[in-house]
């Protein structure tokens, strides 16, 4: 046993070189030629596994292959995963500059159809990748749009109505960052794989051959960090960058440290916040992305902490809160703490970043006085194991649910009812959360969003501004972004029109 573990933490880390070794970037954020070997070679404890780092892609033109791939995830047989671009779990992570005019080549060497939506993105809905725009076996799809996003961490994922549960599980999906003037010009870590760590959290279960389970369930047993149990990385003695995704089908995170350590919260969904907001706990909803900044200069050189989630006793409705350890709601993670990264303390890079900024940007949201127009949008059902609904109406493939004009800013409000909380999602815009009925917006949610949890029973209202893009045929989507929920019909879709 303990041969077969030094060899799979071996095979981890020459993944880990082979896939640096394959990067296409050259910009400030790609790790240099030293740094794939460095990361965590302090420790010989096969307790952990080196997080695996994607690789890059840089440029305007981007392919992306998804295929069939196989992962030595746990001892004995290989787990069949999907991947993009040849890896084995997950897919490279797409490196954007805001106004340029990008193509995109989305090839599906799959046996069955998906699609690829560019999750945050503003940009036409013919390009935006939901279940309208699908990608047939042995066909490349070729979308072309100008990036208008702020700068900041946004991602691509399948959403094939009723198979992007499966298709996320399998592990499609990976990560955009949009760099723009504003953000370069600050005194951030943004050495990718160094300073700046993506940050992609999920969970599966697996059945007794290795495979992934992907009949229905909400909670995964065992941890993933970047596709990595018991994931591990050594960090510099400097400010540190985490771009978080939460790309799980219910469980929502709680993040903080194992000493409890404050942390400072730099973007939202859709960019920067306005100056860091200090905090040493993180809510993230399924689909939610944070940026944070971590202090690590004051830790001794090869010290450790921990990254958790503090998951336990959190209130009804909350992802992975439930008591059952199996079954549909069930999981060996459920309302229990529990470690998403175990850091290893390095000595500092050259110029490392020790300070923290007092000032990020300057966002002009919209307020509720601002809307020329309010819509109200119901979570129903769900009720003795019912699907859930939007409104009481399933999604219908060519049901228009709600008609937008082009330049209207419109409130929208979102009630939840008593049955559970979910994570709810916008296509095309970034909005403001204006209000919560359940109390006050917390301040690290106070930024651009395009993703929210809602909580049983709670009411919340967002403020957006429809612009740039009409069309009378092609819809956006709205929906709940529990995978699960999703493919069942929490799903609506609007037009903008002229």
């Amino acid at each position: 046993m303990l041969k077969k573990a030094f060899l799979l933490v071996i095979s981890v880390s020459l993944n880990f070189v082979f896939l640096y070794g394959c990067n296409k970037s050259t910009n400030d954020l790609t790790p240099s030629s030293g740094t794939a070997t460095t990361s965590t070679t302090t420790t010989t404890s096969s307790t952990y596994n080196d997080l695996w780092i994607p690789p890059t892609i840089t440029g305007k033109t981007f392919d992306l292959t998804l295929a069939k791939s196989s992962k030595q995830l746990r001892t004995g047989a290989k787990t069949a995963t999907y991947g993009y671009n040849g890896t084995e779990f997950w897919g490279p992570t797409l490196i954007m500059n805001k106004g340029d005019f990008v193509q995109m080549n989305v090839t599906n060497n799959l046996s069955e159809t998906t699609t690829t939506h560019w999750h945050g993105f503003h940009i036409p809905a013919i390009m935006d990748g939901g279940p309208h725009q699908m990608i047939e076996p042995n066909t490349t799809w070729k979308p072309s749009f100008e990036i208008k996003n702020n700068a900041g961490t946004y991602w691509y994922h399948p959403h094939l109505h009723e198979k992007t549960f499966q298709q996320l599980t399998y592990g499609a999906g990976g990560l955009i960052i949009i760099k723009d003037p504003i953000e370069s010009a600050l005194a951030l870590p943004r050495t990718y794989g160094t300073d700046d760590i993506p940050l992609v959290l999920t969970s599966r279960r697996y059945n007794s051959d290795n495979s992934f389970t992907t009949t229905e369930h909400a909670y995964g047993d065992y941890a993933m960090s970047n596709g990595t149990h018991n994931a591990q990385i050594s960090l510099p003695k400097q400010f540190v960058r985490f771009r978080i995704l939460n790309a799980e089908t219910e469980r929502a995170y709680n993040l903080g440290f194992s000493d409890n350590r404050s942390f400072y919260v730099i973007t939202n969904d859709g960019g920067l916040l306005d100056a860091p907001v200090e905090v040493t706990r993180v809510k993230l909803a399924v689909g939610e992305r944070a940026e944070i900044l971590v202090d690590l200069s004051k830790d001794a050189v090869s010290t450790s902490l921990d990254m958790k989630a503090y998951n336990a006793n959190q209130e009804f409705g909350f992802g992975g809160s439930e008591p059952q350890t199996n079954g549909q709601f069930g999981s060996l993670l459920n309302n229990k703490d529990f470690t998403v990264l175990h850091i290893n303390v390095k000595a500092a890079t050259v110029n490392a970043i020790t300070s923290l900024p007092a000032k990020l940007t300057t966002n002009i949201y919209w307020k509720e006085s601002d809307a020329t127009s309010t819509r109200t949008i119901r979570i129903t059902g769900g009720q003795a194991g019912s699907a859930f609904t939007f409104d009481n109406n399933t999604y219908g493939f060519t049901t228009i649910n709600q008609t937008v004009k082009l330049n209207a800013v419109e409130k929208w409000t979102i009630v939840n009812n008593n049955i559970f909380g979910h994570s709810f999602h916008i296509h095309d815009i970034q909005f403001k959360i204006v209000s919560r009925s359940s109390g006050a917006i917390a301040n690290y949610e106070s930024g651009w969003k395009d993703t929210f949890y809602i909580r049983t029973g709670e009411t919340v209202s967002v403020v957006a501004k429809y612009d740039d893009f009409a069309s009378s045929t092609n819809p956006f989507m709205y929906h709940c972004h529990f995978p699960n929920h999703e493919d069942a019909g929490l799903m609506g879709q609007f037009l903008v029109i002229q």
